[in-house]
């Protein structure tokens, strides 16, 4: 099922920002300090279980339900 990554980072950046643009450039960093760039990653990239993983971890350590 392709998409799931953009899905997943697109909700985290949504559920921690509620539209603050700094929380939005702030949890893009974060993404990319735990080796997820999120610029790389659309609807059609094919899903990749450690990515996954590494975004799963990352909702349950903000909080987020994905």
């Amino acid at each position: 099922m392709a998409g799931r990554i953009k899905y997943m980072i697109d909700t985290i950046i949504e559920k921690r920002s509620n539209g603050n643009p700094t929380i939005v450039n702030t949890t893009r960093v974060k993404l990319r300090l735990k080796g997820i760039s999120p610029d790389n990653y659309t609807w059609t990239s094919e899903d990749d279980p450690v990515v996954i993983e590494k975004l799963n971890n990352l909702a349950k350590e903000l909080g987020i339900v994905l």
